[in-house]
């Protein structure tokens, strides 16, 4: 399957910006699951690609002149192959068994995940545990913030794609299973779920695979990876730092639809 994707995110300031630095990870990688036919970026102006320490391609978009928006656009087509189930990795998912602020498990998940696990680590025991997780935290927009953990999130009982991957993780990471939280694309029918999206993956028997608690799928069937990380930050599209500006209003568009779909309209 092709899908087509064009993102936009535009940030708007009360005041005056004196200086500001965006981390962008908006490029996907290449591998098994997805190969890139086109892709690019619209940005204020060039930046270099790198890649940062858990392998994603990351630009650095640095603004010095004074400003009261930014504009950043991503856009492209990624073939996907939507019958591969896992990825192998040749780097150690050892780092991948760290916790952090956001994914940190307190007794409430602890317990949550040995109820339904037990001794066992097998990959259809956790695709059992990613449905439980669904039904105790039902996809509820506006109940967290980016800032909100998974105990937090958990205890609320609601979230959204990202507080979905940060129990998940720390459940996981719990049982001894490394777990990674992924950024990404999400082609679906469902207009009440954003295109953006997040997801997890685990590392069983030297394969990474994914585990949607949102949406309930254990295959990456309509999904397209464009960072990974040991919870949203890490991995999260855009994230900044600037100087001055006072409140800030953000907008973003994301649309992902088969290349077939767009070129049937065509004609």
């Amino acid at each position: 399957m092709r899908l087509s994707i064009r993102h936009d995110t535009t940030y708007n300031y009360a005041d005056e910006v004196r200086g500001s630095i965006q981390y962008l990870r908006l490029t996907p990688l290449e591998n098994a699951h997805q190969h890139v036919l086109d892709w690019q970026l619209d940005l204020p102006h060039p930046v270099r690609a790198q890649i940062d320490p858990y392998g994603n391609i990351l630009h650095v978009l640095t603004l010095d002149q004074p400003h009261d928006s930014i504009v950043i656009g991503a856009r492209g087509v990624v073939e996907i192959d939507e019958h591969r189930d896992g990825e192998r990795d040749s780097a150690s998912p050892l780092p991948f068994l760290r916790g952090t602020r956001l994914t940190q498990a307190d007794p409430a998940l602890l317990g949550f995940a040995l109820s339904h696990c037990g001794a066992h680590r097998e990959r259809k025991v956790l695709v059992e545990l990613m449905h439980a997780l669904a039904a105790a935290m039902p996809y509820t927009p506006g109940a967290t913030t980016v800032e909100t953990t998974a105990a937090e999130a958990f205890a609320l009982g609601a979230g959204v794609c990202q507080d979905h991957t940060h129990a998940f993780l720390a459940c996981v990471r719990s049982l001894g299973v490394p777990a990674r939280y992924v950024s990404g694309y999400l082609c679906s029918e469902d207009s009440a779920h954003l295109a953006s999206h997040a997801w997890a993956e685990a590392w069983l028997d030297g394969v990474w695979y994914s585990f949607d608690v949102t949406n309930g799928m254990s295959r990456p069937q309509r999904h397209i990876k464009l960072a990974v990380g040991l919870d949203y930050l890490d991995a999260c599209p855009v994230r900044g730092m600037r100087r001055g500006g006072g409140s800030e209003q953000m907008h973003a568009r994301v649309h992902v639809s088969p290349q077939a779909l767009q070129t049937q309209h065509g004609q």
